[in-house]
C-alpha cells in the first residue's frame, strides 16, 4: 500500500480497479483548507491520461507490472505469436493489444510482453532497430541545401522519412519511439 502523500513519477498504481502510472505529481498546501495531492495519471491498460486530486492520506495498492523478454515469432490472420525464450512456451495476441508496437520489429526480434496479474496489455519493442529499405525514390544531387526528406518503405512494410541521399537497400538505424530515422548502417 501506497499512500497518495508517497507519490513519485513511475509508480504505478491500481485506483477503482484501473492501473495507472503517475506522469505527474505535485503537493499543495493552500492557505485556507486542506492540503492535497494534484496528479496527472495514465492508465497503461488503454493509454488515456487523466487529472485526479487525492488527500495525502488517500492509500492506494501498488500495482506490479511483469516485463518479460520473448520473442516475436509470426503473425498469423488476426494474431500475433510470441515465445518466451526460456520456457520455450508461446502465446498468441490479437491485433487490439499489439497495436502498432510491431510496425518496426521483424520476425524472431526480441520485444518486451508488459502484464498485470497475468493479463497482458501491450508490447514494448526494442528502442532502436536496423532496417533495410525495400522501396524508396531516388536522390538527386545538389537537392540538399533544405535538408529535404523523401518516403522510404523499410522490410517491415512501414513508411519512414529519410534524407534524400539515401538509397534502396541501405540499412537504417530507427527509433521506434518516434518512427524517424536516426542513421545508416
Amino acid at each position: 500500500m501506497v499512500s497518495a502523500g508517497d507519490f513519485r513519477n513511475g509508480l504505478t498504481v491500481e485506483i477503482d480497479g484501473n492501473i495507472y502510472q503517475i506522469l505527474d505529481f505535485q503537493h499543495v498546501k493552500p492557505g485556507k483548507g486542506a492540503a492535497f495531492v494534484r496528479t496527472k495519471l495514465k492508465n497503461i491498460i488503454n493509454g488515456g491520461v487523466v487529472e485526479r486530486t487525492f488527500r495525502p492520506t488517500e492509500k492506494f495498492e501498488n500495482a506490479h507490472i511483469e516485463r518479460k523478454d520473448m520473442q516475436y515469432l509470426y503473425s498469423d490472420g488476426g494474431l500475433f505469436y510470441f515465445m518466451d525464450q526460456d520456457t520455450y512456451e508461446q502465446i498468441g495476441l490479437d491485433q487490439d493489444t499489439v497495436g502498432d508496437a510491431l510496425k518496426f520489429v521483424k520476425e524472431n526480434e526480441s520485444v518486451k510482453i508488459c502484464s498485470h496479474q497475468g493479463k497482458v496489455f501491450s508490447v514494448e519493442p526494442p528502442l532502436f532497430v536496423e532496417l533495410a529499405i525495400i522501396e524508396t525514390e531516388p536522390g538527386f544531387k545538389g537537392d540538399t541545401a533544405t535538408g529535404a526528406t523523401k518516403p522510404a518503405t523499410v522490410e517491415t512494410g512501414a513508411q519512414v522519412m529519410v534524407p534524400l541521399f539515401v538509397d534502396q537497400g541501405d540499412v537504417l538505424k530507427i527509433d521506434t519511439r518516434t518512427g524517424e530515422y536516426l542513421s545508416r548502417v
